[in-house]
């Protein structure tokens, strides 16, 4: 962790601009960002001639402040930040946010100086009980007066308004501030120190997060219907409890059918007040789930932006304790590979879908696979640490993602012992890890196996009306449908042809309060041709998150049923109401009776001829199929037989295929 470029402030003119700059390029290229953008190259030119202005200025008022640390691109420990100048000035920090040929003040600006602030406050060690004045420049901004309010107040950790200034007033400006808020009793910030400091969230950030997570139950993402979510979450305190006892290292892997309450389990064991006691820091939910984490953040924050809260404010919070782990991951396993994280409990959400090491590889993110790479990680913190795995039956849809079995060839990696409790389901190949094991081999002896039945969700709470749905739709994607009770005229699944009678059948079915979608497979890409479209670029440039909280009255609201979310899309989450469009990637093969594996290339279907392929397009569906809580209606397109993309044979047998299951004809 550090800064691109340092030095006092009396040293700051021993540079050239020009090797000022190369130390910017050089350390943001380093970090993985382009430096190749004259914008930006520009802005930095002009930010360091207005600092060495200002360095004059203030060293000219007293040469005292030339023993003050000037730190250029400084990255806020795993907040992905970095603001364009902090000056620590004794007992204060000025974090100085530029925009470079701006003559106004916008609101945006303002919240991104005073974020930068906060976060400084609230995750950096040692910036913990400093006075912190954020202060942003537009630099051609006309004479702006100076904010009144620099007075702190004698009261430490204080973050003060936003200082406005262009580019002539801020040496004035810093000056003030530092003769109206050093308390000169207090102790300089010691730079070395200060900038190496670890992320480490306080009390109150930590309180935050728990009370917006406790207002809002997450009740967009996952409604928990049964009551088997207690013992699981009893279980999962009294692991943690015991790993900071005894000193160990426990991985927890929880299972679950579909709709079982996973997600809801791991976001409850991050905010649960339980495990804070006994001197344990706040843990993190990690997830691969893109789409997940971001609808779980928004979803979040516009709960309290209800309650009258700032909304950005709230996504604040929400980002410490619920992050991608590819991003938690490439910060301790790449940038900084000899860090310990502050979090001792972790949840690895969709664990099954951890990369393998060929992916890694591709990805250019080492030659460890994701659960080594993790298990690695936690090895740092020095006496105990849990993980909590979070695994999915079927749910792995995505090349390189390696499966239960990469966590067991993870364990039985590690030099250092670790306690393993596991549901039954792991060890026995259970139905709800879709036949998968955790280990293929014996354990080594440093591992400590144990079972723990709370931790298995037997019962769907997606699906209250429908508890077996996941096994029959296991069953329909084996082709051994099994005669089990779906939930009749209390969770209705009917068949069409008609996209229109599909639409009509959810607008007919779910209310205001309702949410209602259509979804589909990611590889359906002739479904263009009946106007659902499920490219990557069309996915990449439409927000997910709007679509999965937005009202009908907003037109990228899932509610419009124009816009299909994919299997990536959806996983991790449910609607009440679904409509899955099949399409031709997984189809029936006629006068077989058989599925025929597909993708889309160049203009024609091709077979996919390896097994690990085939088992991500049944895999698909089985997300698809399954994120409904109240009912669905699949739609089978009609086909064209003047295109041989969209064979009306495979699409007719695929119709008669699931009738045949015992889905009515809409």
């Amino acid at each position: 962790m550090g800064a691109a470029f340092r030095c006092t402030l009396s040293d700051f003119g021993q540079w050239t601009a020009k090797e000022k700059l190369g130390c910017l390029i050089s350390s943001v290229a380093k970090a993985g960002f382009s430096s190749h953008f004259h914008k930006q190259t520009d802005s930095w030119e002009a930010e360091i001639l207005v600092i060495t202005e200002m360095a004059g200025k203030l060293l000219a008022e007293s040469p005292t402040f030339g023993s003050w640390s000037l730190l250029l691109e400084y990255e806020i420990p795993r907040r992905q930040k970095r603001p364009d100048v902090i000056l620590l000035a004794d007992d204060l920090i000025f974090v100085i946010e530029f925009k470079v040929g701006a003559e106004e003040f916008s609101g945006a600006d303002e919240w991104q100086a005073y974020s930068y602030a906060l976060d400084l406050r609230d995750f950096h060690a040692a910036s913990r009980g400093r006075t912190i004045v954020p202060v942003l420049v537009a630099t051609s901004a006309l004479d702006f007066p100076t904010p009144a309010r620099l007075g702190c107040g004698g009261t430490p950790g204080t973050v003060l308004p936003v200082q406005k200034v262009n580019s002539q007033q801020l040496a004035g400006l810093i000056a003030e501030a530092y003769r109206a808020c050093s308390r000169k009793v207090a102790p300089a910030i010691d730079v070395e120190e200060w900038e190496s400091a670890a992320y480490r969230p306080t009390p109150t950030i930590i309180e935050a997060a728990e009370m917006l997570f406790a207002g809002n139950k997450v009740a967009d993402i996952s409604h928990a219907f049964a009551t088997n979510l207690t013992a699981t979450a009893d279980a999962v305190v009294r692991a943690v409890q015991r790993s900071q006892l005894e000193r160990v290292r426990t991985i927890c892997f929880i299972t679950g059918t579909p709709g079982a309450g996973k997600t809801l389990a791991g976001l409850n064991a991050v905010h649960n007040p339980e495990l804070r006691k006994d001197g344990r820091p706040a843990g993190i939910f990690l997830s691969g789930n893109g789409p997940l984490v971001a609808i779980i953040r928004e979803a979040l924050a516009r709960a309290e932006r209800s309650r009258g809260k700032p909304k950005a404010e709230a996504i604040r919070v929400v980002k410490t304790f619920v992050a991608p782990v590819h991003d938690f991951l490439a910060h301790y396993g790449i940038k900084y590979p000899s860090d310990a994280p502050t979090e001792h409990a972790i949840v690895f959400d969709e664990a099954q879908r951890a990369w393998n090491q060929r992916k890694m590889r591709s990805k250019k993110r080492g030659e460890l696979s994701e659960p080594q790479l993790l298990l690695q990680i936690m090895e740092r913190l020095p006496d105990w640490c849990t993980v909590i795995a979070l695994v999915g039956g079927g749910q792995e849809i995505h090349s390189g993602e390696g499966g239960l079995e990469e966590w067991g060839a993870a364990l039985n990696l590690r030099p250092v012992p670790w306690r393993v409790i596991v549901s039954p389901d792991l060890l026995q190949s259970g139905a709800s890890v879709a036949g998968h094991r955790l280990f293929t081999t014996v354990p080594v002896p440093n591992l400590h196996v144990a079972e723990c039945p709370a931790l298995h969700l037997a019962v769907s709470v997606r699906c209250p009306r429908a508890k077996m749905l996941g096994q029959w739709v296991d069953g329909i994607l084996r082709n051994a449908p099994v005669p089990v009770e779906r939930g009749g005229a209390e969770f209705p699944i009917v068949l069409t042809r008609d996209l229109g009678a599909a639409r009509a059948w959810l607008a007919s079915r779910s209310d205001a309060s309702d949410r209602a979608g259509l979804l589909a497979s990611s590889g359906a890409l002739r479904l263009r041709a009946e106007g659902i479209e499920v490219s990557s670029g069309f996915r990449t440039g439409y927000s997910y998150a709007e679509w999965f909280l937005s009202g009908a009255e907003d037109t990228r609201s899932s509610k419009r049923l124009e816009v299909a979310a994919s299997e990536f899309e959806c996983q991790g989450l449910e609607l009440d109401w679904t409509c899955v469009c099949w399409g031709g990637d997984f189809i029936i093969e006629p006068g077989v009776g058989k599925w025929r594996y597909s993708r889309f290339s160049g203009k024609r279907w091709k077979k996919a001829r390896k097994a690990e392929n085939r088992v991500y397009i049944a895999n698909k569906y089985r997300v698809l199929l399954t994120r409904a809580r109240k009912g669905m209606v699949i739609w089978i397109p009609n086909g064209d037989s003047n295109d041989a993309t969209r064979d009306p044979g495979p699409l007719d047998a695929t119709a008669a295929y699931l009738n045949e299951c015992g889905i009515d004809w809409l």
